[in-house]
């Protein structure tokens, strides 16, 4: 359990309209401390995605307040926001001809004229190692496969070396083994993270905290035991949720199933 109380990132009423003021977001809060993970779940639609937007500057709340260490996000330009929010999303539309090496040091775009190029080059490449993509760094991202492709970008996020990294469904295109060690990883590092997640499983294992969405309202923002606890899993998602013991270890294991007779 994260246990640091330097707080990185602050919520206040947060509200998000689309266009015609149809509520995206409505009254958002919570903070977010140094090294601290929140997994965002919720419906399709619920306002994830938004939330994430929202952060980096891609849509502007119609209410409330945003600081990021101590100072108001909207007094950062783009370019500062930049050196601090990495930001992963659902879908990247890399040039397919771009080496990986080259696609993964577009993260240190942002630094320039701050770090060295030799400096630049080796945070490259230890992102590439991250990721265990060493023995690709020289293909081209049009040649990978769609699991590679994600962490190749999860290495260029990792690259701009951010204070807050967001995730959208970072998950997407790993199979079941693959999406675990992708968390841990992350977990490792050490970062702030904000990740959107729609396999429920990797909630727990990743998350020091979770953030539940439905219809742009925060149902609770608590740890892992008690944001999934059955009532709010029902509720949210119309699953049954169950805690069992890991019959090797012992350790409480949670499963969601669709309702019986469902």
């Amino acid at each position: 359990m994260h246990t640091s109380s330097a707080s990185l990132l602050k919520l206040e009423s947060l509200d998000v309209c689309a266009s015609g003021r149809r509520p995206l977001l409505n009254a958002i809060a919570f903070t977010l401390s140094a090294g601290e993970r929140l997994a965002v779940i919720g419906p399709n639609g619920c306002g994830k995605s938004t939330l994430l937007k929202t952060l980096i500057g891609e849509r502007r709340p119609a209410s409330g307040k945003i600081w990021l260490a101590g100072q108001p996000l909207s007094a950062f330009s783009r370019h500062q926001r930049a050196q601090r929010i990495a930001y992963l999303a659902q879908h990247d539309e890399a040039d397919p001809g771009l080496r990986v090496e080259d696609y993964v040091a577009l993260g240190r775009l942002p630094h320039h004229g701050h770090t060295t190029a030799a400096q630049d080059s080796a945070i490259t490449l230890a992102a590439i190692a991250d990721v265990g993509l060493g023995r690709q760094m020289h293909a081209r991202i049009g040649t990978l496969s769609g699991g590679e492709r994600q962490r190749a970008a999860l290495a260029r996020a990792l690259a701009q070396t951010p204070q807050l990294l967001l995730l959208d469904e970072p998950t997407n295109h790993l199979d079941p083994l693959a999406r675990q060690r992708l968390l841990m990883l992350v977990r490792r590092k050490g970062i702030a993270t904000i990740a959107v997640l729609h396999d429920l499983p990797l909630v727990s294992p990743f998350a020091d905290r979770v953030l539940v969405l439905r219809s742009g309202q925060m149902v609770i923002c608590a740890p892992p035991d008690v944001a999934l606890a059955p009532h709010i899993v029902m509720a949210t998602f119309g699953l049954e949720s169950y805690t069992l013991p890991h019959p090797l270890t012992g350790q409480p294991v949670r499963f969601f199933a669709a309702p019986s007779g469902a």
